[in-house]
């Protein structure tokens, strides 16, 4: 059962009260047991509905989608029809094959996606009938009356009666790294953005600090990340480069064979050859024109793609998103979490004029130093679980800088107790912890430069403590924050015994300033270098995050993802911005904050609509429709959230953002092989082609018969096309730019090798007939048969490389390739010198000769691919960067 809202109610603009009228419960003893079981059969259960698992059939079936799989299908058909049922057997096998290592493929990832689920469910605590219960999540109703605490996941969207010191992490929905303060007071304006929402708890977030009570707003599909799963649902999944390719190959090959065939069966009529054996030729060359071993060199490109990648902690859920990786022209990165470390963390302290990354050590006979340690270590309320550090993230970074320099709080404890505390207020935006030490009373007050600067007299300098410069110590304080830095003041008070009235009023005056923490959530160590290779292929990084602008910008400078003098473009400016509008920012601007998921989908679609290969990275819940959007979307494994991972074509297990990347390099290297069969096959079957339609003219009988046709195909096709999935990668293929989008598959000089290749093959196959009819030799037939097949193999071994010589990239470089071309002219050999196969193949064994003259015949191609190779390394052919 789908989830609406109760009603379209800004909550966040209402009062505690008024929320609290509008659901008709109890704010104090929350709705009786009856009424929310009403609710519950009316709004159904606080669950987001999970988008139905395919089967194992549906993933098979969804294979044949494919127009070359279509094309094969009916190449299948009219081979059974004409008689040839072993050619129609041998296509429906490569078909089958290739959906089923697709299939097994994608059951495969959706397993590992599955594990990585988590499936603990999680409960609430509510008040029904006056009296506190643990409840199942997915039992809330809107009304209910639930209490927070720290440690807490929010089980529903409430707006908060009571918080007393309550923050949240909703950085996996916002994007906001640091926890949100929540209050109960309503916002000002309906439109207030989501991460300013102070009144709300949204589902999925989690309690970091303080304990809390809210009302149930929303539940389900109604909540904030509800809507995001809407909108993901909403949202359709791009088609891959490469399909786009294929799909426009075969259309385009498909239309050319049929009119070639029909060249060469009129051909053939004109000359006075038999009808059916001119049908039965040209439907032949029709079902050897179509490359049949492409389905299957693509899927075991990508599935070996997916395996490389897997060992290096990429789980590619949907096979060609492999691909998809080589052909990416920006990626969209998510801040928090995926460009970041997604946790706070000290990166410098002032003191006395000092600035430092670290404390001084315990041991140090610098007072202030000594003092601002022991506030950084006692005065929080962090706890240890399982030796990890739990609570607010801005008490938690300092603790952990503490720590690390040998302050240990919970050692410390025993001779500095704890005997009073003011926890922190919004309205004062300040905490003190009181300590009692040697019979007195130190005060430690940490908060926001501007309170605690405002309560101090003093300041301790090199020469101890002095009066307080004010203007200067708040211009240092901004000049960190402008850096991007949240900034805590650390101040200090001796009191000779605890006071009888603890008020800030009382406490917090007199104060002795110690000095500043700055704290920033760090970038990843490997990201910098990661961005920089990025540039280096020519894929253009983008930062889109749901963070401060000052933060995002301070992120992007550090990472070089953005350059002096240029903008942040903010969620509220971009929904200004009409889609032509932003379409053209799109051209310029390297960060975005501030963003909603929807405003995150604009920008993936701005950028495609100018013709860019997306991939946008991200591991929280607002990422989710963007990645779904994206050509390509990539999630994190580990920080991730199951409906980031869901949305995603490609998982990094081990979150770390420079295995982007290495999965682009290995997208090319899968994209450069399936381009060389495309290249080989095709050079192989316009040879065949040019042979055939050429021979009538020359007055040469037909070269070939059917079955002979058929036996090439096979052999130099699928053998030496396997082959090609393990050819290592070319040569500097992350220092050339990516392939426009929408360039063909024949680009970069691949046409006119085809043709030329075809008609150089078709000219010696033609004088070898010519050659062998001259001298009256009665096998003339297997001597053209023999050179066709043997000249394909030495093609198949000489384009290799794009560009580089044979013997530069070594013979034996590829021994997959070196086998399936012995192996193929093993074949070969049989059919022609194996007495049971002669009458199937209509082949008669060549004197050793004639073989020698085939052999050097063939070879002659090989020299001739070199020769071109090395006019495109001059520059003298194709003069396009081939890539």
């Amino acid at each position: 059962m789908t989830n609406p809202r109760i009603e379209p109610t800004p909550w966040h603009a209402l009062a505690g009260p008024v929320t609290v009228q509008r659901l008709e419960t109890d704010a104090e003893r929350g709705l009786g047991a009856g009424e929310a079981a009403s609710r519950l059969e009316r709004h159904g259960p606080n669950a987001i509905p999970d988008e139905q698992q395919r089967s194992v059939l549906s993933l098979l079936v969804g294979q044949f989608r494919d127009f070359m799989i279509l094309v094969l299908i009916a190449a299948a058909f009219v081979s059974g029809i004409v008689g040839e049922p072993q050619d129609m057997i041998a296509i429906a096998v490569i078909v089958l094959l290739n959906a089923v290592v697709g299939a097994v493929q994608e059951f495969r990832a959706e397993r590992a996606v599955a594990a990585l689920r988590a499936m603990a469910a999680h409960a609430a605590h509510v008040i029904r009938d006056g009296e506190a219960q643990a409840i199942a999540t997915d039992a809330l109703v809107p009304g209910d009356l639930v209490e927070l605490e720290a440690g807490d996941v929010v089980p529903a969207d409430l707006r908060i009666l009571e918080a007393a010191e309550l923050l949240t992490d909703e950085s996996a929905l916002t994007g906001e790294s640091v926890g949100v303060d929540k209050s109960v007071d309503p916002m000002p304006k309906p439109e207030t953005a989501v991460a300013d929402r102070a009144c709300i708890a949204f589902k999925g977030s989690l309690v970091a600090r303080g304990r809390g009570r809210g009302v149930v707003v929303a539940t389900g599909a109604s909540t904030e990340i509800g809507r995001i799963a809407e909108l993901l649902r909403g949202e359709r999944g791009a088609r891959t480069p490469l399909q786009k390719r294929l799909t426009r190959f075969g259309r385009v090959l498909a239309l050319a064979t049929l009119g070639i065939c029909t060249l060469v069966f009129i051909a053939g009529l004109l000359q006075g050859q038999p009808g059916l054996l001119m049908f039965l030729t040209a439907v032949s060359l029709a079902v050897a024109a179509i490359p049949e071993a492409l389905p299957a060199v693509v899927t075991v490109s990508l599935a070996l793609g997916a395996r490389t990648l897997s060992r290096r902690n990429a789980l590619v859920r949907r096979l060609p998103a492999v691909e998809t990786l080589g052909s990416v022209t920006v990626i969209c990165a998510d801040k928090t979490g995926t460009l970041t470390q997604n946790r706070m963390s000290v990166e410098a302290i002032h003191a006395a004029g000092e600035r430092r990354t670290a404390l001084h050590a315990p041991s140090t006979d610098r007072k202030v130093w000594k003092l601002l340690g022991l506030a950084m270590a006692l005065s929080n309320d962090v706890v240890l679980r399982d030796g990890v550090a739990s609570g607010d993230p801005t008490e938690v970074a300092p603790f952990e800088a503490a720590r690390a320099a040998g302050y240990d709080k919970f050692e410390l404890s025993a001779e500095w107790p704890r005997v009073a505390e003011l926890p922190f207020q919004s309205e004062r935006q300040a905490m003190s912890t009181l300590h009692e030490h040697d019979g007195r009373v130190t005060v430690f007050v940490k908060g926001s430069p501007e309170r605690v600067l405002a309560q101090c007299s003093q300041n301790f300098s090199t020469d101890g403590p002095e009066p307080i410069d004010r203007p200067r110590l708040l211009a240092e304080a901004e000049s960190l924050a402008t850096d991007g830095h949240r900034v805590l003041a650390i101040a200090h008070r001796e009191l000779p015994e605890l006071p009888e009235a603890i008020t800030p009023e009382q406490i917090e005056r007199d104060l002795t300033l110690l000095g500043f923490v700055a704290m920033i959530d760090p970038p990843r160590p490997e990201v910098p270098q990661a961005i920089a290779d990025c540039r280096s292929a020519g894929i253009t990084p983008i930062m889109i995050t749901g963070d401060h602008p000052g933060t995002a910008n301070a992120i992007a400078h550090r990472l070089d993802l953005a350059r002096d003098g240029e903008d942040v473009l903010t969620g509220q400016e971009l929904s200004d911005l009409t889609d032509a509008e932003l379409e053209q920012a799109a051209a310029s601007v390297r960060v975005y904050a501030r963003v909603s998921p929807e405003q995150k989908t604009r920008i993936v679609r701005a950028l495609q609509t100018r013709g860019e290969v997306v991939a946008m990275t991200g591991d929280g819940v607002n990422d989710a429709p963007a990645l779904k959007r994206a050509d390509i979307g990539v999630a994190m494994g580990q920080r991730g959230t199951d409906v980031a991972r869901e949305a995603s074509d490609m998982v990094l297990l081990d979150d770390d953002f420079a295995t982007i990347v290495r999965a682009v390099r290995t997208g090319r290297r899968v994209f450069d092989n399936i381009r060389k069969f495309i290249k080989d096959t095709m050079s192989s079957n316009s040879g065949e082609i040019w042979t055939l339609f050429l021979a009538p003219f020359l007055g040469l009988p037909v070269p070939l018969l059917p079955i002979q046709i058929l036996w090439i195909n096979l052999v130099t096709d699928g053998l030496p096309g396997l082959a090609f999935t393990a050819e290592r990668a070319e040569r500097g293929i992350m220092q050339r730019p990516p392939r426009p989008p929408r360039e063909s598959v024949f680009a970069h000089g691949m046409w006119q090798h085809i043709v030329w290749i075809g008609l150089f093959v078709a000219g010696i196959s033609l004088a070898s007939q010519a050659w062998a009819i001259g001298r009256g030799a009665e096998y003339w037939q297997t001597i053209v048969f023999s050179v066709l097949t043997i000249s394909q193999l030495f093609h198949s071994v000489a384009v290799r490389s794009e560009a580089e010589s044979l013997f530069r990239i070594g013979v034996f470089s590829n021994p997959a390739m070196l086998g399936a071309v012995t192996l193929a002219l093993g074949l070969q050999l049989a059919v022609v010198y194996v007495p049971v196969l002669q009458p199937i193949f209509h082949t008669q064994a060549l004197p050793l000769y004639d073989l020698m003259i085939v052999l050097a015949l063939s070879s002659i191609v090989l020299v001739a691919v070199e020769v071109e190779k090395w006019l495109v390394r001059r520059g003298v052919l194709y003069r396009a960067k081939i890539s």
